[in-house]
């Protein structure tokens, strides 16, 4: 079951207008609480956004780091970027629910132990039947003063949920024998 969940997710940047239920993302937040962490610090917060002006207000913040961040990139991640048709326009963050994840700078390997707990709210939202994308912004500090985060708190990902209206096929992965190796590197498995 679980391995079928993580098949079928995909990242979705585009979602329908159709009402998502506040009880299933408190259903995948209560899955994330469940994350190993270091030292049990448990570093992670989130907060959930519903208010459409809030949204708007982090789609602005967003967008205006974005435009820099596409104004300055070169090489082979601007060709990638250029192939997949991604811009600075993040339309994405329109989505029902922003869900916007935060880690205590503090904790020991609070940035691994965030992430981990990001890992089983993907794979609880796929069972859910909402999707999301990881998007990082490229200024969570200003997202962060906008929802009045404390500064010990660092934004790590925004996770616009909603159901997906986005038809692309998931991209593929790599096959099991080109990532693992046995006992040493480039002992593969046969």
């Amino acid at each position: 079951m679980l391995f079928e969940l993580a098949r079928k997710r995909k990242t979705v940047r585009k979602f329908t207008n159709d009402t998502v239920r506040l009880e299933d993302i408190l259903y995948c937040i209560n899955v994330a609480r469940e994350a190993p962490s270091g030292m049990n610090a448990q570093p992670w917060r989130f907060v959930i956004v519903s208010d459409e002006e809030i949204k708007a207000k982090i789609k602005e913040i967003c967008e205006k780091g974005e435009r820099e961040f596409y104004r300055k990139v070169g090489g082979e991640l601007k060709k990638w970027l250029q192939e997949k048709n991604f811009s600075w326009h993040k339309d994405f963050l329109k989505a029902p629910f922003l869900l916007l994840v935060f880690s205590h700078i503090k904790a020991p390997y609070f940035i691994q132990s965030t992430w981990l707990a990001i890992g089983y709210i993907l794979l609880a939202l796929e069972e859910k039947g909402l999707s999301t994308v990881t998007y990082t912004p490229p200024n969570p500090g200003e997202v962060g003063k906008l929802i009045k985060a404390p500064s010990e708190y660092k934004l790590q990902v925004i996770l616009p949920i909603g159901y997906s209206a986005d038809d692309k096929e998931k991209e593929d992965r790599k096959d099991l024998h080109e990532i693992l190796y046995i006992n040493e590197w480039k002992a593969q498995l046969q």
